[in-house]
């Protein structure tokens, strides 16, 4: 039984142990360089929806955001019309819109092919946030 006991420990710690890469030798391009590279427009695309004060419903809004392999947004971002550029932040939307959609197409990707509705955007205690659409609101 300990002998059992104690295999099954060595077993564990094996099991736990992380193997650690070596360091390159030569340095890699920075990630701005690389073509495979996150981009910033994200970034840019968050910085002006920061502010999602609101006083009313009407004020919010829910912007798609990238692309999936099959169609449509990965996700959306909530923002307030009453504090948001929404010319400047839907270009930008739809520029990282293109640039995700030629990383799937360079890197073959695929996806799961589901439908992810337009969740719509509330003001809730003066700030918007994703929700039910505005009509989904109004006809309860």
């Amino acid at each position: 039984m300990n002998k059992l006991l104690l295999i099954l420990l060595l077993g564990c710690a094996a099991c736990t142990t992380q193997a650690q890469d070596p360091k390159p030798s030569t340095p890699s391009a920075p990630p701005a360089a690389r073509s495979d590279a996150p981009s910033n427009l994200l970034t840019q695309i968050r910085a002006l929806t920061a502010d999602k004060t609101c006083s009313d419903t009407s004020q919010c809004r829910s912007l798609p955001i990238g692309a999936m392999a099959c169609g449509g947004p990965q996700d959306y971002l909530p923002y307030s019309s009453l504090r948001t550029d929404e010319k400047a932040v839907r270009e930008l939307a739809e520029r990282y819109k293109a640039e995700r959609q030629g990383q799937i197409a360079k890197r073959g990707e695929m996806s799961i092919c589901r439908f992810h509705p337009d969740p719509g955007a509330v003001c809730v205690s003066g700030a918007c946030q994703l929700g039910a659409s505005p009509e989904a609101v109004q006809a309860r």
